[in-house]
């Protein structure tokens, strides 16, 4: 059953009655597959249950914090110490970056990996089919994102709970003239130790390395294994990625379309400026593959027309 009609909750007000609304509105008839809740902070939290799996969904940056197939441990990290405070960025699960990448070079004051992760989204609809339950939420260009980026835009995220776990990401341009972007779903896996951690699929690829003044450099090991930082651009990437994980004793697979770009990033135990939304301990269990398309493969899309970028992520007991 889908359920239709979108509704805007304004995380900044924090409304209990606001998520009775969505509940009446969206989840009354899914059959459980799909509630609003209080989460972190008072934000409204989708909760979207499926025969296979669970998942949460922030309607604040459309932001997927935990995905959990049946019989496993949770899919996505998530910092204890993440902020759940309106301006500030979720730290761990799927952040959406968009329309930039990183610090936005013209503008050092605007927000970092731009403003999509930080706004709340719309809910579009809900709908329970089967062995998955899929929930669309969007986001429109406004004043206010004109105020940090002048294009206008309209974002729709789709994401599909079952036995995988399926993000897409399609960003539509209205208007007639092209409008260049950069977008990343900025993944945080669960991991148990990262240093045991192999990644397969990047072999061969040229990649930027921000630890070395974005030199370029073609990745030579088969799979990577991190011993240090890592920041990683992978350029040209289409193929999928396995994420081995021996300390976990599973694989996390991560297919992809409409992306042409990969980062793998983990800070590891002393970055030069500490997060303060990270434990001290915590990046030994997450390891970011990102989905994205960013620096010389940011997207050029031409007006009235609309581009897609997919994840779709699979973890099996190794």
């Amino acid at each position: 059953m889908t359920v239709g009609g979108s509704i805007r909750y304004d995380a900044a007000m924090r409304d209990p009655a606001e998520i009775d609304k969505l509940n009446r509105r969206f989840a009354a008839d899914t059959e459980g597959a799909a509630r609003f809740e209080p989460g972190n902070g008072g934000f409204a939290k989708l909760v979207l249950t499926a025969p296979a799996a669970e998942a949460h969904v922030y309607l604040y940056g459309a932001h997927v914090t935990h995905y959990q197939p049946r019989g496993q441990q949770p899919v996505l990290f998530l910092s204890g110490k993440s902020f759940f405070t309106h301006g500030r960025p979720i730290r761990g699960g799927v952040p959406i970056v968009f329309p930039w990448f990183g610090p936005r070079a013209s503008d050092p004051q605007a927000p970092m990996h731009g403003f999509a992760r930080i706004r709340d989204w719309d809910v579009d609809s809900i709908a329970a089919r089967g062995d998955s339950v899929t929930a669309t939420l969007s986001l429109r260009s406004s004043d206010e994102t004109h105020a940090l980026w002048p294009h206008d835009f309209r974002l729709r995220y789709i994401v599909t709970v079952g036995p995988e776990l399926d993000l897409t990401l399609e960003v539509t341009n209205p208007l007639a003239d092209p409008v260049m972007f950069e977008q990343a779903l900025h993944t945080y896996f669960a991991v148990g130790d990262v240093r045991q951690t192999r990644v397969s699929g990047l072999t061969t690829a040229a990649y930027l390395d921000k630890n070395r003044d974005m030199q370029k450099l073609v990745d030579s090991e088969d799979p990577l294994v991190l011993t240090g930082s890592s920041d990683r651009v992978y350029l040209g990437t289409r193929a999928k990625c396995v994420i081995d994980d021996p300390a976990g004793a599973r694989r996390i697979s991560v297919d992809k379309e409409g992306s042409d770009t990969t980062v793998v990033w983990n800070p590891w135990s002393n970055p030069p400026k500490p997060f303060p939304d990270l434990g001290e301990d915590e990046w030994e269990r997450f390891i970011c593959v990102e989905t994205c398309n960013v620096k010389d493969y940011a997207v050029t899309l031409a007006g009235e027309a609309t581009h897609t970028m997919r994840s779709i992520i699979r973890a099996e007991k190794a």
